[in-house]
């Protein structure tokens, strides 16, 4: 496989590195924050009271969708 090099402030550096877990290569860090990404890889992500409130948000907000459109519909049929 073909590699190339990169140049990266002391900054970009430390926050790649950052993100690295334990194991994985610069390049699978790049992979991983850059390409698609299935949706299982979010599950666990957010805690009990997290998902709670994400829950919440998005009930509130389908309402406010809902009344929204109904207003603009009017009488419509």
């Amino acid at each position: 496989m073909a590699t190339k090099t990169i140049n990266l402030t002391e900054g970009a550096y430390a926050r790649l590195q950052a993100l690295k877990r334990e194991g994985e290569s610069f390049s699978e860090v790049v992979d991983r924050l850059t390409g698609k990404f299935a949706l299982l890889e979010l599950v666990g992500i957010l805690d009990e009271k997290a998902a709670g409130r994400l829950r919440a948000a998005k009930r509130d907000f389908g309402k406010r969708l809902r009344k929204g459109v109904e207003a603009k519909a009017g009488g419509v049929a």
